[in-house]
């Protein structure tokens, strides 16, 4: 059954020597099957070893991707939420210095459930969905986090039409469990109410829509 959406009838995408891929054909969410995850204890320390140190210049123009169209879209003095914000937080101080606030939520290093309780003007996720293990739930939290009007800004890596998808270096990694194409992302937004706007190849910008919009 897909994570997901909960369709049935999902196929094999490919197989490799550690995991089969399978395809929805109703989300066209491709997912590795659950008893094919990881254990959290090899998560983490797969995430330990993550260098994201908020002071390498590499790192923030990389995360820029999502920063800098995000920001143009908020009014100042928005407040926000980086929601997985790993080891070495760098997206708070990065919007921080064009003049907005964030909290850092991480389930490993910053799981704070209080943050989860509250709503924000803007939510990002930056490579943090394709972790998600339970997919339906997780998004649906992530939605209960977005005030309407508010932006989720997410970037992971896209499933695209015609890759070579055995050679994908996303898939690599083994706490990928989630890959999403356009028409996944499509369908979350109709799911959810929002209006996507795909700014680039790895980030889409998702506005909760009001009810009267």
């Amino acid at each position: 059954m897909c994570p997901l959406c909960q369709s049935g009838s999902g196929g094999i995408l490919h197989v490799d020597r550690a995991r089969p891929y399978i395809r929805c054909p109703e989300c066209c969410l491709v997912y590795v099957p659950a008893p094919w995850h990881v254990s959290p204890d090899e998560a983490r320390a797969r995430y330990d070893l993550h260098k994201n140190d908020p002071d390498d210049a590499g790192y923030r123009r990389f995360l820029s991707r999502l920063v800098d169209p995000m920001a143009s879209r908020l009014p100042l003095g928005s407040k926000g939420l980086d929601f997985g914000s790993g080891p070495g937080p760098t997206l708070c101080r990065l919007f921080a210095e064009k003049g907005f606030a964030v909290e850092n939520y991480d389930p490993f290093y910053a799981a704070d459930a209080r943050l989860l309780r509250a709503a924000y003007d803007f939510v990002a996720c930056t490579e943090t969905v394709e972790h998600f293990v339970e997919p339906r739930k997780d998004w649906e939290q992530l939605a209960g986090l977005v005030l309407p009007g508010g932006l989720l800004g997410i970037m992971t890596g896209r499933v695209e039409d015609g890759m070579d998808f055995a050679r994908w270096h996303y898939i690599n990694d083994k706490t990928h469990v989630a890959f999403y194409s356009r028409a996944t992302l499509e369908w979350l937004a109709r799911r959810h109410g929002w209006a996507a706007d795909f700014v680039a190849p790895t980030v889409v910008l998702m506005r909760r829509l009001n009810s009267g919009d």
